[in-house]
């Protein structure tokens, strides 16, 4: 093993030990959102967005698992894949956010428009 061989891996190790120290929770919080979506998958409407948490927790135990890999070895491509993973997270999660950030601000304006116009009285006659 060459000099820069080891050199590197070292770098690799101190540049991963902090990623790693934190693996337990990404294990945690990606075993926590599996669970809750299978747990989502169990309703109709679920089964349609159940996969999501599946995967946005895959992706944070295999980062957690690459980063301990990373830490041990001094493995590059296990870090750049942990980071790969964790930034994949991080974007699914965003794109989430600005989903439900546009549905509520539709929902808000839907109200605004048609809420104040609510008449009960006709809403009681559909019921009925």
């Amino acid at each position: 093993m060459d000099f820069n061989n080891l050199q590197e891996q070292n770098l690799i190790r101190e540049v991963s030990f902090s990623l790693s120290r934190y693996a337990s929770w990404m294990k945690f919080l990606g075993i926590a959102a599996i669970i809750y979506g299978v747990m989502t998958a169990m309703s109709i409407i679920g089964i349609i967005v159940a996969w999501l948490p599946i995967w946005m927790g895959y992706l944070l135990v295999k980062a957690a698992s690459k980063a301990k890999t990373a830490t041990s070895y001094g493995d590059r491509y296990a870090l750049e894949e942990a980071m790969q993973n964790i930034g994949n997270y991080f974007i699914i999660n965003g794109i989430v956010l600005i989903i439900l950030l546009l549905a509520s601000l539709a929902v808000l304006a839907a109200i605004f428009m048609f809420g104040f116009n609510f008449d009960p009285e006709t809403f009681e006659s559909i019921l009925s």
